[in-house]
């Protein structure tokens, strides 16, 4: 940048994106001095090397902003776990139904277990019908995005929310914040006035005091 610059000519680009050409470089940084703007290498291997006259602190500050705005904006992946017995009650099994729907509402894929034991591991069958039934009851929600198979004693399904489902539990957590913030903002005055009342109602038991000590 600047004077660290080391190449004897660029291709200069000016502030708004115009192709300048190809240019000395002390003709660069002067004319980067006479628009009190930087003289940026934006491309340093080309031949010769492209430089832009840009604000550098500004597009510092612009560039970090853009990157956090992304990272919060990301959306992060995250794998719950259900694990169910292929001969699980029914209420049980409408809990641990409910824990998933709240998963997936929230834009987590679910990882769904069904564990055998002993002689329920000749009966592949029984979580097999259990995991197609779970399925077709939160088809609303998500879909399945690992089908049903043996692993060892457990046989394992991926539900993933479908990409509307997850777009509204991130512009949901992205929110979440101004709610509060507006409340807050709605309370202060009542606070105030609050605070006022009792500076009055303070005021004037001192002058009834007063009174009283003085007859």
């Amino acid at each position: 940048m600047n004077e660290q610059i080391r190449a004897r000519e660029v291709r200069l680009v000016g502030p708004e994106g115009e192709q300048v050409g190809i240019v000395p470089l002390e003709r660069a940084l002067q004319l980067a001095a006479d628009v009190d703007l930087d003289l940026v290498e934006v491309a340093p291997m080309a031949r010769p090397p492209v430089c832009k006259l840009m604000d550098f602190g500004k597009f510092k500050y612009e560039s970090a902003l853009k990157a956090r705005e992304a990272r919060r904006n990301q959306q992060q992946t995250v794998i719950k776990e259900m694990k169910l017995r292929p001969k699980i009650d029914p209420h049980d099994y409408e809990t641990k139904k409910g824990h998933v729907v709240r998963f997936l509402k929230a834009g987590d894929k679910v990882k769904v277990t069904i564990m055998f034991r002993g002689r329920e591991q000749s009966r592949p069958e029984l979580g097999y019908r259990l995991l197609r039934r779970l399925e077709s009851e939160i088809t609303d929600l998500g879909y399945v995005e690992a089908a049903p198979k043996q692993d060892g004693r457990n046989m394992i399904m991926v539900l993933a929310p479908h990409r509307a489902v997850k777009a509204s539990a991130v512009a949901a957590t992205a929110s979440r914040g101004a709610p509060r913030d507006r409340a807050a903002d709605e309370s202060a005055p009542e606070a105030d006035e609050t605070a006022a009342a009792g500076e009055t109602a303070a005021a004037g038991s001192t002058g009834t005091a007063a009174d009283t000590s003085g007859e």
